[in-house]
């Protein structure tokens, strides 16, 4: 929310400048987001009135106007605004004058002598807009200075709530807030009753009372609809960032700013009948006042005559029933709307409004007489009118129900750490407006009906500590014995991993949990994923299954930044349903590690020639974090290139995948060309073979080379792990280096040359130990495999 700093202290001023203001404001959970001046520091500017201009002699689009700056005689300034009309008041920069860039001086221009500068508001640093000069009201004191007139040393200052203080949603709000803060007066505005002076009513009925418990209206007739809105309303709207429309809405919309109390103003005449608050019906439509058509859900409440629907309660009026420049007598409405009946409402529709965002965080309850009485007095004040009698419907029964909270001092100062009196818990909870009465523990403490967060009796001490001052709680180091847990030798934390990664030139990210569903479509082929039931953002609307989705679009990203090489890696928490289709909660949420590379598979250098990162550069990296134990295995992704894609596997369990994205996502997302990546269990990566003393051999290794003929649905991992089982102790490795197919072979087969280097740490091998053991595993290949020794 932003508001105008003048305005507040109009309300509470406290003796704080504006900095320890702000401070005071954010450390009592009011966050100032942003301090920003009305108008950028100028000196030597004043109101002048334009007596008298002539046309430049040298110049066409030039005037020499004769101007009044109340000095006593009149100043020669050349000007060339287009709007320059005699007797108009503007501000006027006079000699000495240093305005944002630039300091004024006499001058000649084209041959004419000129002794100030008219002013536009674009000079001043007020506004972007470049329409001429900036015209005051006739009334404006010649003479005057600038900044004081228009109040230009004020600041707007920009807060941001969270959503349990729709309590300081207005000025009323934060300056109470403010007192009870510093312990300074403040005072509102005086609401007094207006008595009506013309007898014309409108009937109210509560069709939803659960929903709108509270509804006042009143009918205020012979308006003047074309009555400007007074400069310091229009002052004080432009600064909270709401825009002058007319002078009724105008007065809708600072109500609603001063009090907090959202208004709306129809055209009576526009009005069938009863108003009635209720939920839609069969056929119900409407023509909202942003030009949006909408038929409401069944669970948006209206307000409505006897023949059609008038508004969206508590969210937006209709365009039909709105006022406009022929309205001559105008209905008020003031509700109460529950805020479980408005949340969400806006959003479904596609659009936020400055009502529906207070009413679903809670207005006062208590509240839409008085803002009634302020809004009338405003209206008859600025645009003339008789006032009708106040309509009130109200079921007491559904307002919401206030309940005493007990609060126990000694858990307050023991919650708190602190020593707070009990004269000064009872006197910080009064001067939040609330109604305290002693109790035998402590007090009982009744919230005030703008406090919707109040219910529990850490609330109340959470209440004191903002008043006592966060800054003036002490922190305090607890005193006890730290031990810090080992890790488990055969377990390596997250953090090396990320290390290792880093080291292999990978960037680390982290993108959101929630997703683009066709993300999960294309990248892990989950046509059910876990659906959020209030995304942020329509395009985020499903849990991710997988992490593949969030690195394409950080590829995609830096792409559109026009990269030229992208390694990047993700360790993120995936989300996945149960046999039963329900998302799977906690820590059962399995955690995942994946990364990504495009481009060159080692950056612009003299040493090696440029070449595109491949399947084998990615291998290596996942081999890097497995070890040797890793074993990979032809695989089908819906994620990669069918191809050129491998399941990865540790002890016989699949713990992830790598490959090279599918061409039709590389086509589909604007990769250009298709990266290569990899996910795996980030538990099977933590995981780590210990190291096992072994002899060094005293004797020289024997190495034999041999090939075998395969079926073509043999892989070398699957020759290898059968001669591995096979093999004795004194087989030290077993290695493919080479795969043919073709000539001299019988179709459908394939042989595989694999190196065997065989020793004993003790003694030298015999050529009958040796041949003993190779024929032992091309036995077992033979059986298990159907494969041949090659001649």
């Amino acid at each position: 929310m932003q508001f105008s700093e003048k305005w507040l202290r109009s309300l509470c001023n406290p003796a704080l400048d504006s900095d320890a203001l702000c401070h005071l404001l954010t450390m009592a959970g009011l966050e100032v987001e942003e301090v920003e001046p009305v108008a950028p520091p100028f000196t030597g500017v004043v109101i002048a009135q334009i007596v008298s201009f002539e046309k430049h002699p040298n110049a066409d689009k030039l005037k020499v106007c004769m101007v009044d700056i109340g000095a006593g005689s009149l100043q020669q300034i050349v000007c060339g605004a287009p709007n320059v009309v005699a007797g108009m008041k503007a501000p006027c920069a006079t000699v000495g004058a240093k305005l944002p860039g630039f300091e004024i001086k006499a001058a000649k221009l084209r041959g004419v002598e000129s002794f100030g500068m008219m002013c536009s508001a674009d000079e001043l640093g007020m506004t972007q807009a470049h329409d001429g000069l900036l015209v005051l009201p006739d009334d404006a004191p010649v003479g005057a200075d600038m900044r004081d007139y228009l109040s230009l040393d004020d600041r707007k200052i920009t807060i941001k709530l969270t959503p349990n203080r729709a309590d300081c949603l207005s000025l009323a709000g934060i300056a109470r807030e403010l007192a009870a803060l510093t312990d300074t007066p403040f005072a509102l505005p005086t609401a007094q009753p207006v008595l009506p002076t013309h007898d014309e009513r409108r009937a109210v009925v509560l069709e939803a009372p659960q929903a709108c418990p509270r509804y006042v209206g009143r009918i205020v007739s012979d308006v003047n609809v074309a009555a400007v809105t007074p400069d310091w309303m229009k002052q004080r709207l432009e600064r909270c960032s709401v825009r002058s429309i007319g002078a009724v809405v105008d007065i809708t919309n600072y109500v609603m700013l001063e009090l907090g109390q959202p208004m709306h103003a129809f055209d009576n005449d526009k009005l069938s009948g009863a108003v009635h608050v209720r939920m839609p019906k069969v056929g119900d439509s409407l023509e909202l006042l942003n030009g949006q058509t909408v038929e409401p859900a069944a669970d948006i409440l209206l307000i409505a005559d006897d023949v059609r629907v008038l508004a969206l309660a508590g969210v937006m009026g209709g365009n039909d029933s709105g006022v406009t420049a022929a309205t001559q007598n105008v209905f008020l409405e003031s509700a109460f709307f529950q805020p479980d009946a408005i949340v969400g409402r806006a959003r479904v529709l596609g659009f936020s409004s400055d009502a529906s965002h207070r009413f679903e965080r809670g207005v006062d309850f208590e509240l839409p007489r008085a803002a009634m009485e302020r809004a009338t007095a405003l209206l008859l004040e600025i645009c003339g009118g008789k006032a009708c009698p106040v309509v009130e419907s109200v079921v007491a029964d559904a307002l919401p129900h206030r309940t005493a909270v007990a609060v126990r001092p000694s858990r307050l100062r023991r919650v708190l750490g602190i020593e707070v009196s009990d004269t000064d818990i009872q006197a910080t909870f009064v001067r939040l407006g609330m109604q305290v009465s002693p109790s035998v523990e402590g007090f009982s403490v009744m919230p005030p009906s703008y406090r919707f967060d109040i219910a529990i009796e850490e609330d109340l001490v959470e209440e004191v500590a903002r008043v006592v001052g966060y800054d003036n709680i002490p922190a305090v180091a607890p005193v006890a014995g730290i031990t810090m847990l080992s890790l488990p030798e055969d377990r390596q934390s997250p953090h090396r991993v990320r290390r290792a990664l880093a080291a292999r030139d990978y960037h680390e990210v982290i993108s959101y949990a929630f997703v683009e569903e066709a993300w999960e479509t294309d990248f892990a082929g989950n046509t059910d994923p876990a659906r959020l039931a209030n995304p942020i953002a329509s395009q985020l609307a499903v849990m991710r299954s997988s992490l593949i989705g969030g690195l394409v679009g950080v590829l995609a990203n830096n792409l559109r930044h026009r990269a030229d090489r992208v390694r990047v890696f993700e360790i993120g928490r995936c989300f996945r349903k149960d046999a039963a289709g329900t998302p799977v909660a906690g820590y059962d949420q399995p955690m995942r590690i994946a990364a990504l590379a495009w481009g060159p598979a080692a950056g612009e250098q003299w040493g090696q020639a440029a070449r595109k990162v491949d399947f084998y550069d990615v291998k290596g990296d996942v081999e890097s974090l497995l070890g040797a134990q890793a074993v990979f295995e032809a695989a089908v992704h819906p994620a990669l290139h069918p191809g050129r894609s491998a399941r990865v596997m540790l002890a016989g369990a699949a713990v992830g995948f790598v490959g090279e994205l599918h061409p039709a996502w590389a086509q589909k997302y604007d990769l250009g060309s298709a990266p290569v990546l990899f996910e795996l269990e980030l538990a099977a990566v933590l995981t780590r073979k210990l190291p096992s003393y072994v002899d060094v051999a005293k004797q020289p290794a024997v190495r034999r080379d041999i090939a075998l003929v395969v079926p073509n649905g043999v892989s070398a991992v699957q020759l290898q792990s059968v001669l591995q089982a096979a093999a004795n102790e004194i087989v030290r490795s077993i290695d493919v280096f080479d795969v043919y197919s073709g000539k001299g072979l019988e179709p459908e087969t394939r042989s595989i040359a694999l190196r065997l280097v065989l020793q004993h740490t003790e003694r030298t091998l015999e050529d009958a130990e040796i041949d003993q053991a190779v024929k032992a595993m091309i036995a077992a290949a033979s059986e298990k495999l159907g494969a041949s020794l090659r001649a």
